[in-house]
């Protein structure tokens, strides 16, 4: 793959719009080190009751490829663009993770359910972040992995680095902007959070699914 030549699907910016996960600079792979390394273990209390994972908006599968490399369990993973997630299968396809075209919109049980649901670098992007958060809560049997950029911390560093100044630092395709607290109250309403952590610049959290005795629709949690 040419990095620096942007994918649009719809006119919507899709995968990475920059390679953090292979990046030469110093200060991005020191950051997504210990992104990757706080997940691991924010995951790594709760991975005894896991015996299957889908990753959510995995967009080209480096950390799809990373969560497999940890052998918790088999690994499957989504994203809304065919174009990413042929590369995803050309740069990943060796690796037993199981690639396909999915929205999140239309994420199900049925196909798409795992005890462990990981949704990173995903909700800043939806039009609809609550619609997500619903179908998160209806195809993760125990737990779901979710991370934000923290803001307004990611726009202030990105106009520290020269980019996307004209947008104030504002990461092409990023249309929801959370602070921690935003976030953590924002998926407490669909999940319990059982972990909080930040990985700077971003904010991870853990949520155990909500046991419900009555139906529950998606207008009723508004």
């Amino acid at each position: 793959m040419q990095w620096g030549v942007h994918f649009f699907e719809d006119n919507i910016p899709v995968g990475n719009w920059e390679n953090k996960y292979q990046s030469n600079n110093p200060i991005y792979r020191r950051l997504c080190s210990n992104f990757i390394t706080t997940i691991r273990e924010t995951v790594s209390p709760i991975a005894h009751d896991v015996s299957t994972i889908t990753e959510v908006g995995c967009g080209e599968g480096f950390l799809s490829a990373e969560i497999a490399s940890w052998n918790i369990a088999p690994v499957k993973a989504f994203d809304l663009s065919a174009k990413i997630i042929r590369v995803a299968r050309e740069l990943h396809g060796n690796k037993g993770i199981h690639f396909y075209v999915r929205s999140i919109y239309e994420a199900t049980p049925e196909e798409d359910g795992a005890d462990l649901v990981f949704c990173c670098e995903v909700l800043e992007h939806l039009e609809d972040p609550d619609l997500a958060l619903d179908r998160l809560s209806r195809i993760a049997n125990r737990y779901v992995l979710i991370s934000v950029p923290n803001e307004p911390l990611w726009r202030i560093l990105n106009v520290c680095r020269g980019k996307y100044l004209k947008d104030l630092g504002n990461t092409p395709g990023h249309i929801n902007h959370w602070s921690a607290s935003d976030i953590k109250y924002l998926v407490s309403e669909y999940f319990n959070v059982r972990d909080f952590r930040f990985a700077l610049p971003w904010t991870i959290l853990l949520g155990e699914k909500i046991s419900l005795t009555y139906p529950l629709t998606l207008s009723s949690r508004r």
